[in-house]
């Protein structure tokens, strides 16, 4: 019998035998779902007023019950209040008690803005079940696979636009099962994302520990009930981790290995800071109109586990691996004020003041201020915001679970009233204990273990004399407070603070006080002039780069031929705009040549930037145990300039046979526990872990520097820092992305270019191996989230909601169908349930027959003493029971192996009936053309 329901609110009866219709149901409302009861006596509709009406077979005048689940009773005895439609329900029986009815939708009217829900009702009992998204579908899962059995449901899918939710039926409160699958990927925009392929192996099962302990409580205690399908045989040996950064501010690992892509740990960035109740309450966060947590670079170390975020509002959080849970009482925190200025300041005659030359000072950085706690200090003496960050840091105690724990925060504060500009490169090294970071006005060094500030220069002044642009500051720099010594660019030593002059103090001063004091004050003047113009600027420039880095997926398609993305890429740049816009594009920590006559490789940062160039910065660092958290680290240019064409996007060492010299990393170790005499021993001897020629080495053992930039790739030998192999990627396009990585024991250059080519080339020799076109750049989510990582292996989203990923390994191709898995599992059908001997014998159809039921004393009788005698066999009454049930399947499936046969023979029998008639009519027709034609001569046809 088939149920059909019309949304005129007519039910039909069908009969499949009769192939007719047995009876018509009828009411007033809209039907948008039925469902049978297991026996086939009645059946439940929902309609479009809310109400539920449960109809008996054989009564089609009126239903037998009619239910409004949530609709209010009143007292008069009148119809309760129509409710929003029911749009689907189901009728599920228990052997033991109540049946379940469970349906979506249905609510009142007057519950405005209350979510989805989904409604379960148990006897008397009646749970309201709130989902995060609309319901798209449910279905119930039962222990049977037959609609005539009692249906014994014991869980729900439900499909929802963004998830899918299992309830477990079966426990008291409905709670829901755990989901072991990745549906929660863009539960917050994802804003940027890292691969990472051959990480350390025990790197995931440490992940993995530490996020089992974060899960939320209220799940069931069952497993997942899906267990449906077979994992396909993986042929890849090696971890791989994604990371993704969020618009919220968390960021989670995923283990990726093979196919999988399974959750690891989830990190929240943004519980580090104050969060506002109100828009009055946060006025340093509109550097960002919204999500001021969002991340945009991730800088993770796999082999020491240090980690690394650069956020939006210009904030940094340096953190650190543990399996211990701890309290911070007090959040260590740095401020840094990261400005350079190029302004106009005129004399009162109207003539321009040219800048001092205070000999022995060069271009002095600006002056730091490191904090430990927030500034007190939120406006300047002419009333702009001044040494205010964008965020509050929280002042109470911070509790921190087992996984990664701040060890630092750092945030770039407003100058003058001036916002600082978001950063757009950030690396970290666990090997030197160092974190640096740059912007578009400059770049910071920040020691993390002495919490200290050690490099705070502005862009230009990182060339010092040797910049080929000709650029120099045309008015003096701002008077600000000093930090115990400024760095020479030109020296590159520390200068004492009595050393450094003021601006104005020179031989061309007043020598009055007044006059002096009159002439400060009108420079003050023009100064506040000058900086609200500035201030002006920077904003546009500010909400144009916003556009660029911000997590909405409203941005317009972007234009590949757009000068705002692809910034300055012109090698010969004069404009003083573009230059004071040089911003740091690339860091990379190395253990290098710095100098064209060094003899032996040190501790070294590279620095590139927007405009092709990579400028060197030396490292001397003290020696480890208790000596590297007492004396300072000497950082110093120096002067090795090189330039390429396009802003720098990668930069990686070779040694002499051309393999991957990797950063000096330090391995992790626990820091939450008390260490013995003897690991601390081991601490003041523990070397970084580096591949590094050592300064025993002869000259002839040289390096290689692959650099690449938006427009071409150049190899370097070191110390000579000679080019020895350089090839133009694009001349029409420029490269997203590009990344040195390692293939089939090798190591190649993978780019990534705007108009959809990926490109790979040799290393060192930078011959093309590969060259495809892919996919155009059509937004921005491509271009913020496409990277290259080690064995052949790529992402990027594809959408909000779906990561890519892509291979350009031969190896991977051939091993691809192997390692994916089966979707169905091939499982024995249960046996249909029982139906007595008289309903098998007069209900037609194929039922496997009982013995107990045909023979047993519940249907004959008890048999006379005289009858029968019961004799055990040798198997005792399981091997019988065993047997006998072998033997009822066995029957079971012989018929219907007959039936199916039978069946077969029927259709044959017709199609043998149809050849015969078409045999049959040919016949005629062909004793018809014979009689036509039978007395006719040749010349009459």
């Amino acid at each position: 019998q088939l149920l059909i329901g019309f949304e005129s609110g007519t039910v039909v009866l069908w009969d499949l035998k009769s192939k007719k219709a047995d009876y018509r149901y009828t009411h007033d409302e809209a039907i948008h779902s039925v469902a049978w009861h297991h026996e086939g006596k009645q059946f439940i509709c929902s309609h479009s007023d809310g109400t539920l009406t449960i109809w008996n077979v054989k009564s089609p005048t009126k239903p037998f019950q009619t239910i409004t689940p949530h609709g209010k009773q009143l007292k008069d005895g009148k119809k309760p209040e129509p409710c929003k439609p029911i749009l689907k329900v189901e009728y599920k029986t228990t052997r033991a008690g109540e049946p379940f009815i469970i349906l979506s939708g249905g609510l009142s009217y007057d519950t405005v803005g209350r979510r989805p829900c989904l409604t379960v009702m148990h006897g008397k009992s009646t749970a309201v079940l709130e989902m995060d998204y609309s319901i798209v579908d449910f279905l119930t899962l039962c222990e049977t696979p037959y609609p005539n059995d009692f249906q014994e449901p014991y869980a729900v899918v439900v499909l929802l636009e963004k998830d899918l939710v299992l309830i477990d039926l079966a426990q008291n409160g409905y709670p829901i099962f755990e989901n072991p699958y990745p549906l929660t990927i863009h539960e917050s925009p994802v804003t940027c994302c890292e691969y990472f392929a051959d990480c350390p192996v025990d790197l995931i099962p440490a992940l993995y520990s530490v996020g089992a302990r974060q899960k939320r409580q209220g799940y069931s205690k069952k497993e997942w009930p899906i267990s449906g399908g077979n994992w396909g045989m993986i042929t890849q040996s090696y971890p791989e981790i994604i990371i993704t950064g969020h618009a919220d501010g968390s960021i989670k690992f995923w283990d990726a290995s093979a196919i999988t892509l399974q959750v690891l740990y989830k990190l929240k960035t943004a519980k580090v800071f104050e969060k506002s109740r109100n828009k009055d309450d946060r006025p340093n966060t509109d550097i960002v109109d919204e999500d001021p947590y969002a991340i945009q670079i991730i800088s993770w170390c796999p082999e020491s586990r240090m980690l690394c975020i650069a956020g939006v509002s210009a904030h940094v959080i340096i953190y650190r691996f543990s399996k211990q849970e701890v309290t911070t009482e007090v959040i260590p925190m740095l401020e840094v004020r990261l400005l350079y200025e190029i302004n106009d300041v005129e004399t009162p005659d109207g003539e321009q003041v040219p800048p001092s030359s205070t000999p022995g000072t060069g271009s002095n950085p600006q002056s730091i201020v490191p904090q430990s706690h927030p500034s007190t200090s939120s406006s300047s003496s002419d009333g702009l915001r001044d040494n205010v960050p964008c965020l509050k840091v929280k002042n109470s105690p911070l509790k921190q679970s087992p996984g990664y724990q701040i060890e630092l925060v750092i945030q770039l504060v407003w100058v003058s009233g001036e916002p600082p500009q978001q950063i757009t490169s950030l690396a970290v090294n666990s090997a030197y204990g160092l974190v640096v970071f740059g912007n578009c006005n400059g770049i910071a060094m920040v020691d993390y273990l002495q919490k200290t500030v050690l490099l705070n220069l502005g862009t230009i002044e990182l060339y010092g004399s040797n910049d080929p642009y000709r650029r120099e500051p045309r008015s003096p720099r701002k008077t600000r407070q000093p930090s115990g010594g400024l760095c020479d660019i030109n020296e590159g030593t520390i200068v004492p603070e009595d050393r450094c002059k003021s601006p104005t103090s020179g031989s061309g001063s007043p020598n009055n006080s007044d006059d002096e004091q009159k002439m400060n004050n009108f420079i003050e003047k023009v100064k506040t002039k000058s900086r609200k113009f500035s201030k002006m600027v920077t904003n546009d420039i500010a909400k144009m780069s916003r556009k660029l880095s911000l997590p909405t997926e409203l941005k317009p398609d972007l234009d590949v031929k757009d000068n705002s993305f692809s910034r300055s890429r012109s090698s010969s740049v004069t404009s003083i705009d573009k230059e004071s816009r040089e911003a740091i594009s690339a860091l990379h920590f190395c253990e290098t040549f710095t100098r064209k006559a060094d003899t032996s490789p040190s501790p070294c940062l590279w620095v590139g930037t927007t405009l092709g160039t990579v400028l060197v910065i030396g490292l001397n660092l003290p020696p480890g145990g208790e000596q590297r958290l007492l004396q300072p680290v000497i950082v110093s240019p120096s002067g090795t300039i090189l330039r390429l064409k396009g802003a720098i996007l990668r930069m990686a060492f070779l040694d002499t046979t051309g393999s991957l010299v990797p950063p000096a990393h330090e391995p992790w170790r626990e820091h939450n526990v008390p260490e013995d005499k003897d690991e601390k021993e081991k601490a003041k001897k523990r070397r970084p872990v580096s591949v590094s020629p050592s300064s025993s080495q002869e000259i002839s053992e040289n390096q290689y520097a692959v650099i690449c930039s938006e427009k071409q790739a150049k190899v370097i030998s070191l110390p000579s820092q000679n080019c020895i192999y350089k090839q133009n990627i694009t001349e029409t396009s420029f490269v997203l992305r590009g990344d040195i990585v390692s293939l089939n024991n090798s190591i190649c250059l993978a780019c990534f270019c705007a108009n959809g080519h990926i490109m790979t080339f040799s290393l060192p020799s930078l011959r093309p191996l590969l060259d495809v076109y892919y996919l155009p750049l059509t937004n921005m989510r491509i271009a913020r989230t496409f990277c290259f990582t080690n064995n052949g292996q790529a992402l990027y989203l594809v959408s909000p909601t779906e990561i890519q990923r892509l291979t350009y390994s031969q190896e991977t191709c051939e091993n691809l169908q192997e390692m994916l898995g089966e979707l169905f599992t091939p499982v024995e059908t249960p046996e249909a349930p029982n139906r007595g001997f008289f309903k098998g014998l007069f209900g037609g159809g194929a039922q496997s027959l009982d013995r107990e039921e045909l023979f047993g004393e519940s249907a004959s009788g008890k048999a006379s003493r005289s009858l029968a005698q019961h004799i055990p066999g040798p198997g005792g009454i399981e091997g019988v029971k065993g047997a006998a049930s072998g033997v009822v399947g066995e029957l079971a499936r012989a018929r219907l192996a007959l039936d199916e046969r039978g069946q077969k023979l029927g259709e044959l029998e017709e199609k043998t009936a149809a050849m015969l008639y078409s045999a049959d009519s040919f016949s005629k027709h062909a004793h018809e053309m014979m009689l036509k034609y039978k007395d006719k001569k040749w010349y009459q046809f």
